[in-house]
């Protein structure tokens, strides 16, 4: 008996030890935001936007650096925060749906069950952008020239299994037609190209497109977006539905942390975000995201991804496994 009661009160030291590492989070070192885009594309101006909120919710001694990690539709970055020590000191943004669909179509560097969402940030609309001086006017003169001269048409896409990506392959089936699908490391490349002349179409986000909110005008025009209904983002730009094309694509895009990261560093977490995307300073500073900010707790969006999961998985049946 003097030996079980000599562990049991060893055990409770050393878990009494233990708790101030806890309790002190995030007190004694920067957390990392890993994104999975390049710099100056929506991911990366989002989290550069978010952070300074945090900040301020968890306290003056917590401090964030955004780590950019680009390339392989977020995959890199994914296996990065998957592979990270689980202490609350790395965590990352996550895009649907690649996040969901690199692993349903390759052996990827990570799974989704290697994370715990801590909730989810904005719901995006995909959009079909190009220059304003180009001469399509509308998604059908796409469809038309694309049926009158197969793959004459360049469109840029973040990569394999992102909103961009797989809003293609929707068009090409809904509409018959077969386009030149060309994949960037991130938005703000394809923007370059875009009005380089380089670069047909980008199919991007419309929080990535805050230039042509409210019906401005400039270098950039959208022609279509794919979503149930107008963003209140892009309200003069039609729908796909609305040019009889089936095709309805969105980005969501959310913190993840490593599965074993403590659940009370996650809720600390997600209480600063639910905090931070109801702050009328954050939707000020938000541009192009502020119209669609669509919070979710963690576990309500692992609830919401369910469903993505099912209609990502059809999509990945059918597609050439790597």
């Amino acid at each position: 008996m003097r030996f079980i009661g000599s562990t049991l009160a060893a055990l409770t030291l050393a878990f009494a030890a233990v708790q101030p590492v806890w309790s002190a989070w995030p007190e004694d070192r920067s957390i990392e935001v890993i994104v999975g885009f390049a710099p100056g594309g929506g991911t990366d101006l989002l989290a550069r936007k978010l952070t300074p909120f945090l900040q301020k919710r968890l306290g003056e001694k917590a401090q964030f650096i955004v780590v950019n990690k680009p390339g392989a539709a977020g995959e890199i970055a994914n296996a990065s925060l998957a592979q990270a020590k689980p202490d609350g000191y790395t965590i990352g943004i996550v895009n649907v749906p690649a996040f969901l669909y690199v692993p349903m179509v390759k052996k990827s560097q990570y799974k989704v069950e290697d994370f715990r969402l801590i909730a989810r940030l904005v719901d995006d609309p995909t959009v079909l952008v190009t220059r304003a001086d180009s001469k399509y006017k509308s998604l059908s003169d796409v469809v038309s020239e694309l049926r009158r001269k197969p793959a004459s048409i360049s469109f840029g896409h973040n990569g394999t299994g992102s909103n961009g990506d797989l809003a293609l392959v929707a068009l090409s089936s809904a509409a018959g037609v077969q386009v030149n699908a060309v994949p960037y490391k991130g938005t703000a490349a394809q923007k370059t190209d875009l009005l380089g002349g380089h670069l047909d179409f980008g199919v991007i986000s419309a929080g990535e497109v805050p230039e042509l909110h409210g019906g401005k005008t400039g270098q950039l025009k959208a022609l279509a977006q794919f979503s149930e209904k107008r963003s209140n983002a892009l309200p003069q730009v039609p729908t796909a539905k609305d040019e009889k094309v089936a095709v309805l694509m969105s980005s969501e895009r959310g913190l993840a942390a490593p599965a074993a990261v403590p659940a009370d560093i996650i809720k600390k977490l997600q209480d600063a975000v639910e905090q931070t995307l109801r702050d009328p300073e954050f939707l000020a500073a938000a541009g192009g995201d502020a119209p669609v900010v669509a919070y979710l707790s963690g576990a309500q969006w692992q609830q919401s991804l369910q469903q993505n999961s099912k209609v990502l998985r059809a999509v990945a049946d059918k597609a050439p496994k790597q």
